[in-house]
């Protein structure tokens, strides 16, 4: 785990510390140690003279509940300031709408496919120049970037569901040579196994409906800035204006599922690490695409830039083809046949079939979500579903 100390009103902590307390703020109404859910809309003004009696207006702009979880998501990040939204799409979505027609994006051919499929179309639609391109490949990074047009890098590592790694703080040089912002989808690895802004990004990227929040009852998103700037404040606008805020409720799960983050990604990150070995030595394995692997070709970046881990996601291609990958992902009992990723409980999901025939996925790809149960439960769960493949 990362035994990166950060600098609160409390003096230096660790982030576990951080995480298990709820992060540094303690001011809570009545001295209480968890904080209240304020699911008012709407805001008292004064008689005499129409000013807000307090600093909250409209929930839609922000609010009491959700302050707390984005200043503790900031403070994980090591970033200026948060900001939470009703998915991970609404955050990605409110980055692209703050750019202007003609600017220039380049974003990961494989990547979060719901989100690659809405940057296709509305880049098309708003009048956006989007290069879709391999950023394991420096060179194709530097190619595609443009001098002068090129605002936006996008990264994703490891990018789903593949699982192929980005040097971040490579790919970020490159990219603030030709004055554009890099945003890094930080969804799997959380801050507790990588922090991209000290790595050069300026934007992190959650859906934190995954791993930061955990236990697959909250829809959420989560951004992070380096500074805030006039960049970051067009996506504020755009959160308050397109009505893309977070619920006081879901704000309050989140910060909730926060608390066990660091137990529960070394757990998740734990159990991979084991299952995607015994894949690797499976006769039935045609390719474990772990970056934990030795044989990964983005282990080494991987080992770099992610303290502690490299998290709860793997995939498996099965030999025999798509036919095979769903007979096996019907014969499983511990996981569970669903989509999404990054709770407590084990997931498996036939990319394929969720991306269409347009997707960049292989048939006989299987994606895995790690969960915190225990490794031999789900290593032998596998060990009967894949009984008679080779």
């Amino acid at each position: 785990m990362s035994d990166a100390q950060y600098e609160t009103g409390r003096g230096a902590l660790s982030l576990e510390t951080l995480l298990a307390q709820g992060g540094s703020r303690h001011d809570y109404p009545e001295g209480a140690v968890a904080p209240p859910v304020q699911p008012a809309t709407t805001y008292l003004r004064r008689a005499q003279d129409y000013e807000l009696t307090g600093s909250f207006s409209y929930t839609r702009d922000h609010n009491p509940t959700s302050a707390p979880v984005e200043s503790f998501i900031a403070e994980l990040e090591g970033g200026s300031a948060g900001l939470v939204f009703a998915s991970g799409l609404a955050a990605a979505a409110s980055v692209i709408l703050a750019l202007k027609p003609g600017d220039h994006i380049v974003a990961p051919r494989v990547m979060y496919w719901g989100l690659r499929d809405w940057l296709q179309h509305f880049s098309a639609d708003w009048g956006l120049a989007l290069d879709l391109v391999d950023t394991t490949d420096l060179s194709r990074i530097e190619t595609a970037l443009r001098p002068g047009e090129t605002k936006l890098l996008w990264l994703e590592t490891p990018s789903n569901p593949l699982w192929n790694i980005a040097d971040i703080a490579a790919a970020s040089a490159l990219a603030k040579a030709v004055g554009a912002r890099v945003v890094v989808d930080n969804t799997v690895p959380t801050p507790v196994l990588t922090q991209p802004l000290s790595l050069g990004a300026d934007l992190v990227m959650h859906s934190a409906t995954k791993f930061l929040n955990g236990h697959s009852d909250v829809l959420a998103g989560a951004l992070v800035t380096a500074r805030e700037d006039p960049f970051w404040e067009r996506i504020h606008y755009n959160r308050s204006k397109v009505g893309a805020v977070l619920g006081p409720f879901e704000a309050w799960l989140l910060q909730r599922g926060l608390r066990t983050l660091s137990l529960r990604v070394e757990r998740s990150s734990r159990n991979a690490f084991a299952v995607a070995r015994f894949l690797e030595a499976h006769p039935a394995a045609a390719e474990v695409l772990y970056p934990g692997l030795e044989a990964h070709s983005g282990h080494e970046i991987a080992k770099r830039q992610m303290q502690g881990g490299v998290g709860g996601m793997l995939s498996l291609r099965v030999k025999g083809g798509g036919e095979a990958a769903l007979g096996v992902a019907k014969r499983l009992k511990v996981f569970l046949r669903a989509t999404s990723l990054g709770g407590v409980e084990s997931l498996v999901e036939h990319r394929a079939t969720i991306e269409g025939p347009d997707g960049p996925v292989p048939p006989d790809l299987l994606r895995f979500s790690v969960g915190i149960e225990a490794a031999a439960d789900l290593i032998a769960d596998l060990e009967q579903a894949l009984d008679g493949i080779a």
